[in-house]
């Protein structure tokens, strides 16, 4: 009873404190349709790392004090006002929308106060991303250093801690256009008249939390499935343990029954086998529940949930010397939208956690089977949701920006200036390796693509055996579009054309459309803006549309089933999902409040071309 009416008075409190709250979106652009249901009192208050969760926990997520101020400036004494945290700077739901610029950088600061029943443990504070280079402080005292836009990092604050409220302050340096990091389509002046480039994001663009764990504790899960032998791999790194005395132990179950326990000293692999696994695919993403404990000298130290998944993914010779994706040693068509994963409202960040799922289960109710994520790296929850509602994902690494001319035409390694540098191509090797191994465990994931269309593409051998080593497991798209190398497990072209035309043959591995279509439809009311909005080609109403994207994914059939000479293609990626910014060829409008073409006709055909090969 006294859990329940704490749980009331505290609703009752955030309720008030959300009527009170000193927040709006700010500007006057387009909004998602969930912009009304931000509650900045508790933004995106779910749990944020579904493949480890421990049910203790506290957001952090809210108004924070920002300021943006000279480089050499120390940490502000008064602020410019109150940000919403994770919405970037830049973003209407962030409240501020401003944006930095060369030789200014962005402060946060906030209070908290850690709960009195996690007394005697440690406490870990966590950020699911920040752009782009980061440093922390809890009551003035530096916690955290971390460079990288993508990827999340922690930290253990107990040592900064003290009694009642604690100070917690962020530093952001975010450089887009001024040096060589990766940022995917943000650009400082993206432009109009059909820009490829969107609105820069700086800041904290993720999820905020802390979480107590014991001092001896599990630091991470790393699940690897193997089918061919039936069995599971799970390897759990920890903090604070000694190999001698402590031991993990992972209880596998499926529709809540036990199928396969193991346990082995801290530091060995667990292997898991499995009678008859339960696969995972687009029609049956079916998941193993996982109970990870950490025994310390025989006695629970700590425990986590987690899951996994069987599935293979792989590419295999036909007898009639095609090359085929396959998955669980299947022949399988990919075929989804290029994904953007920009919002009016939020930009990087997705207003709501319903906003975040939506374009996904649209996806899935279109008939596709996988999504190739464009120039952008997003939250656990995403991934969490592919997962679940059975979406093969291949994923991009953001590309490294530069602002002169000519710069994503040619490889680095190729230009007789030697334009390119070191340190740059070591932050790329880092971050990549970062967002590789934080999501390495998600089935969903199933090709890591490096680069994209030749955009600061270099040394592309290197970059590949260097993505091998960090993941021997799946497929790797070396360029989408780009400079082709005899490398990697794909070779991928994009062709714009109605229908596409362009055709490349490779006898040693499968051949891929990775981009196509662009069809586009303005409607008014549902554009970022109203003038300077187009795409490769315009249509006058849904009919118009949808006809066009029939035709052009009849096209795509006959590649796929190799009708059409001179070889069968084994993936094809439509652009795209939604409108973003001055690009008006999406199958929804940007806000997501129009759905551009004839459902039930696209998703007949959508589910023609994904099955095509069974």
């Amino acid at each position: 009873m006294k859990r329940i009416i704490t749980a009331i008075l505290l609703t009752a409190a955030i309720a008030v404190q959300a009527q009170t709250t000193p927040w709006q979106p700010a500007g006057d652009r387009l909004k998602s349709a969930w912009t009304d249901k931000v509650n900045p009192a508790a933004p995106l208050p779910e749990y944020p790392r579904p493949l480890m969760t421990r049910a203790e926990w506290q957001n952090l997520n809210g108004l924070w004090d920002y300021a943006i101020v000279r480089a050499q400036d120390l940490c502000p004494t008064t602020f410019d006002g109150k940000i919403l945290v994770p919405y970037p700077l830049e973003s209407s739901l962030s409240g501020v929308q401003r944006k930095m610029t060369r030789g200014q950088v962005l402060w946060y600061e906030r209070t908290f106060t850690v709960p009195a029943a996690w007394k005697g443990r440690d406490v870990l504070l966590h950020f699911g991303a920040i752009d782009h280079e980061a440093t922390v402080y809890v009551n003035g005292r530096h916690v955290a250093s971390h460079v990288g836009g993508y990827a999340g990092f922690s930290a253990n604050i107990t040592p900064a801690l003290k009694q009642g409220q604690n100070r917690l302050t962020v530093r952001v340096v975010d450089t887009t256009d001024e040096r060589l990091q990766p940022v995917g389509k943000q650009r400082l002046h993206p432009g109009g008249n059909g820009s490829i480039w969107y609105t820069s994001v700086s800041g904290i663009w993720q999820t905020v939390w802390i979480e107590p764990v014991p001092k001896q504790h599990i630091a991470d899960v790393r699940t690897t499935p193997h089918l061919d032998d039936a069995h599971f791999a799970v390897d759990v790194a920890t903090v604070g343990t000694m190999p001698s005395t402590d031991r993990v132990e992972v209880t596998l179950s499926f529709a809540g029954k036990e199928v396969a326990k193991a346990s082995a000293p801290v530091g060995q692999t667990l292997y898991l086998p499995v009678k008859k696994p339960q696969l995972w695919t687009p029609d049956t993403p079916n998941r193993y529940q996982m109970q990870v404990r950490l025994l310390a000298r025989g006695q629970q130290a700590d425990a986590i949930s987690s899951y996994a998944a069987m599935r293979k993914i792989s590419v295999a010779q036909q007898p009639d010397g095609v090359w085929r994706l396959q998955l669980n040693n299947q022949n399988l068509f990919h075929f989804g939208p290029l994904d953007q994963g920009y919002w009016p409202d939020g930009l990087y960040t997705a207003p709501t956690d319903e906003a975040l799922r939506f374009d996904i289960q649209k996806t899935k109710d279109w008939g596709f089977n996988m999504i190739r994520k464009h120039m952008k790296v997003e939250p656990p929850r995403w991934y969490y949701y592919c997962d679940s509602i059975g979406l093969m994902v291949w994923q991009d690494m953001p590309s490294i920006c530069r602002s002169d001319q000519g710069w994503h035409m040619r490889e680095w390694n190729n230009q007789a200036d030697g334009a390119h540098d070191p340190q740059v191509e070591a932050n790329y090797f880092h971050e990549w390796g970062e967002i590789i191994s934080q999501f390495y465990s998600h089935p969903s994931i199933v090709v890591w693509t490096p680069f994209n269309e030749a955009w600061g593409q270099f040394k592309t051998p290197e970059v590949i055996q260097f993505t091998r080593q960090q993941d021997p497991t799946r497929l790797i798209n070396p360029a989408s579009g780009g400079n082709h190398y005899h490398c990697g497990d794909l070779l991928d072209i994009h062709d714009y054309s109605r229908p596409p035309l362009l055709y490349l043959n490779d006898t040693t591995r499968p051949v891929v459309l990775g981009e196509y279509g662009g069809l586009g439809r303005h409607i008014e009311g549902h554009r970022w803006v109203e003038s300077d909005a187009r795409t490769y080609v315009n249509y006058k109403d849904i009919k118009e549309l949808t006809d066009s994207y029939v035709e052009q994914a009849q096209a795509v059939l006959k590649l796929a089933k190799g009708i059409t000479p001179p070889a069968a293609f084994s993936a094809a990626v439509y652009t795209q999902t939604t409108d973003v910014e001055t690009e008006v060829n999406g199958l929804m409008t940007y806000d997501r409040k129009v759905i551009k073409l004839d459902e039930k006709r696209i998703r007949q055909i959508n589910h023609a071309i994904s099955h095509c090969l069974k």
